[in-house]
């Protein structure tokens, strides 16, 4: 390779072995080590080979990459500087933005390009105007920008940020993050801040919620450098409420960095006299508790929203409010009472004005409050009405472009599936949401999606590939820190372990969904659950502890639809589909 690059002709021995025991045999050290012995002047070229003028001394060839190409560009020291603005601006930069900070003649600047490139430490695509440069190796941009000193340096990317500002509209528009960074290298922690929160903003708009997540907290980073004065905490708190919204995405709503995202932004909210604007913050926090399976916190949240909405005649708090409430409720097993606010939420809910909602939660608030409606009204013994409603918060769902709130909406959808035991279209749904969990990387409904292909292929017959994708599911399920929907995903579990004969080990997994129903108080499943595991022990004979858990299963019945008693009958009917 040495020799390759040494036109093809054969060097000295020891140089070679010199290279051979410096580079430990990578590519990239074997070919700049070799130029720079080359351009050291010890070499003397011949026929068919380099000849050393003078004996060449140990450290001739330098230590390290690094030292390597920082010698090549300090042989080349009237081009250095050039390469020093070109490694400030990036790994790829413009002509014309190197122009615009260079302050060169054009013909200066170019003799001076065509020599970096000739130099092979970067390449050139285009010509001048138009033409694109990039440095051959990142070693070769730090290599540049490091030999620049500290205070140069931040003055350079100071220049570098004013030119994009001044001649180039492209990167303030549809890049701003270039700004923050440059700003941030110069020092200028106020303009840096600007544009970590344009660019967050940009990227939280069309839904790339991991660069969003990344964009914001680096604006914060800048943020902690400023005095802590109640401007600083009213952006402080600007930035905590869209990094909640995304790292609810790109998290999950119950992990714990989105906890603490929402502890944080309440925490200024209560500091700053609860401004109006950053109502879904509680919201945020409510709901990262509810799928915590911390439903009481939930449900106080869910009413201090209805208070301070109710107080202020906020509808957005409103709809808000009654949608957590509704959603609360349901889990806790009162469904009449979830019904009533589901139906307040639709009734208050305005598409125009209450858009926003959409971009500022990550879930279109209409679309799942007819989801969770279809459920309830299914447990309530109506399952036309019900399907109606499920099938038409797919179809809100569709109409905005916003993946969370589709991927909401068909997990939500999924499940009112699953219980009805529409194995069709849960095939079908079950594919949408593992496709947009997937492309948008969303780790929440990645792990629903996982859980219901694996309880579709149990429908299918397949039951151990099933049971597999099932377990799988819910350990992903559990790391994002969700505990909400849990017994229900056990109880699917264990129909399957049925399936496959194992019953003693359906009745542990649901003995382990009778646990967390007793500790999260999520009990709106708590009936089918005792009627599950009676079903299992009279098969095995124990006809009295069935007995007694067929009773249990229809008292938390009855205790749960209140005055719609004669609908049990009808609940049962159509749950018993679910697990035989």
């Amino acid at each position: 390779m040495a020799e390759q690059i040494a036109g093809g002709k054969k060097l000295p021995d020891d140089v070679v072995a010199q290279i051979a025991d410096r580079t430990d045999g990578v590519a990239l050290f074997v070919e700049e080590l070799t130029k720079s012995v080359l351009e050291s002047g010890a070499l003397r070229e011949e026929a068919d080979r380099w000849m050393l003028d003078r004996a060449l001394p140990p450290l001739a060839i330098p230590t390290t990459l690094r030292a390597s190409l920082m010698e090549r560009l300090d042989r080349l020291a009237p081009v250095r500087h050039v390469a020093q603005i070109g490694a400030a601006i990036g790994r790829q930069f413009s002509y014309a933005l190197l122009r615009a900070v260079a302050h060169l003649p054009e013909d200066a600047l170019q003799t001076v390009l065509a020599q970096l490139v000739a130099s092979e430490l970067m390449f050139q695509r285009g010509t001048p105007p138009e033409s694109v440069y990039t440095f051959k190796h990142t070693l070769v941009q730090d290599a540049a920008q490091d030999s620049l000193l500290r205070e140069t340096r931040r003055q350079l990317h100071a220049q570098i940020a004013d030119a994009l500002e001044a001649h180039a509209t492209e990167p303030l528009d549809s890049q701003p993050e270039l700004l923050a960074q440059h700003y941030a290298e110069a020092g200028l922690v106020e303009k840096s801040v600007f544009y970590w929160s344009k660019a967050g903003r940009r990227s939280a708009a069309r839904s790339a919620m991991a660069e969003a997540a990344a964009q914001l907290q680096k604006g914060l980073d800048q943020l902690a450098l400023l005095p802590d004065t109640p401007e600083r905490r009213r952006q402080e708190l600007e930035f905590w409420s869209v990094l909640g919204t995304a790292l609810q995405t790109v998290k999950g709503y119950a992990a714990p960095e989105t906890g603490q995202a929402y502890a944080r932004a309440i925490e200024l909210w209560e500091q700053l006299g609860f401004p109006t604007e950053f109502l879904h913050i509680p919201f945020g926090q409510l709901r990262y508790h509810a799928l915590r399976g911390e439903l009481d916190q939930a449900q106080s949240l869910a009413e201090q929203l209805l208070r301070f909405g109710g107080q202020r005649h906020d509808s957005a708090r409103l709809v808000l409010g009654h949608y957590s409430s509704g959603r609360n409720l349901m889990f806790t097993g009162r469904f009449e009472q979830s019904r009533l606010q589901l139906e307040k939420a639709l009734a208050l809910y305005d598409p125009i004005s209450h858009r926003s909602l959409v971009h500022e939660t990550g879930t279109h608030l209409q679309a799942v409050s007819l989801g969770y409606l279809g459920i309830v009204i299914f447990i309530l013994g109506y399952p036309n009405e019900a399907m109606a409603r499920s099938s038409s918060a797919i179809a809100e769902d569709r109409r905005p472009t916003h993946p969370s709130s589709l991927a909401h909406s068909l997990a939500v959808h999924n499940i009112f599936l699953s219980l009805v035991g529409d194995d069709a279209a849960l095939d079908r749904r079950v594919d949408e949401l593992v496709a947009v969990a997937t492309e948008q990387d969303f780790p929440l409904f990645r792990a629903q999606g996982t859980i219901y292909r694996g309880w579709a292929k149990v429908r299918n017959g397949d039951v151990l590939s099933g049971m597999s994708l099932l377990r799988s599911g819910l350990s992903a399920h559990h790391a994002t820190g969700a505990a909400l929907w849990t017994p229900l995903y056990i109880a699917l579990l264990a129909r399957a372990c049925e399936l496959a004969g194992q019953i003693d080990e359906a009745l542990t997994q649901l003995d382990n969904a009778l646990e967390i129903v007793a500790r999260t108080g999520e009990r709106w499943f708590a009936a089918e659950l005792h009627r599950h595991k009676g079903r299992l022990l009279l098969r095995q004979g124990y006809a009295e502890a069935a007995e007694e858990l067929y009773h249990k299963a229809l008292d938390i019945a009855e205790e749960q639809e209140g005055p719609c008693q004669d609908n049990r009958m009808a609940r049962e009917r159509s749950t018993s589909r679910l697990t035989g």
